[in-house]
């Protein structure tokens, strides 16, 4: 991926490259619980050359069907979904269906974790098939560089 990634970079010029890495939406999906985590992710998002936008569509209001049809519109208008997976993710109705969600819409998902590392055997069925990264900013600008 490295190597692709360098191919890309060395045939464009700085201005096209970051245009190119400048329209990729990027959707948070995440356990309410851990809105810390996603504020840090953001903020280290910040803090860094970001190539890319977030769009945090947390859940700001109780489940019903109008939110899942603007949520699913949201994904399917994004270049992919990074999970931060904790704990509390586990037992999250809604990170299951934006993960159900992004797989059934084809969008590229990225999994990474902090802290300990769930168990593949306690991970909801929605996360088969997919693996979990440890949260590392190169891991996440190499998802958004594959995009």
């Amino acid at each position: 991926m490295i190597r692709v990634i360098a191919a890309v970079a060395a045939a464009m010029s700085a201005i096209e490259l970051v245009k190119y890495f400048s329209d990729r939406k990027i959707f948070i999906s995440f356990a309410i619980e851990d809105q810390n985590l996603r504020n840090l992710f953001v903020g280290q998002a910040g803090n860094t050359i970001t190539p890319f936008e977030f769009a945090d569509r947390s859940v700001k209001k109780p489940w019903d069907s109008a939110w899942k049809t603007k949520c699913r519109t949201r994904i399917k208008s994004c270049d992919g979904v990074v999970v931060l997976f904790s704990e509390n993710t586990l037992l999250a109705s809604g990170v299951h269906w934006e993960v159900k969600c992004a797989i059934e819409e084809q969008i590229p998902i990225l999994v990474i974790y902090s802290g300990r590392r769930v168990g593949r055997k306690r991970l909801p069925s929605v996360f088969e098939g997919l693996e979990l990264h440890k949260w590392s900013w190169p891991a996440v600008e190499e998802f958004v560089a594959g995009l």
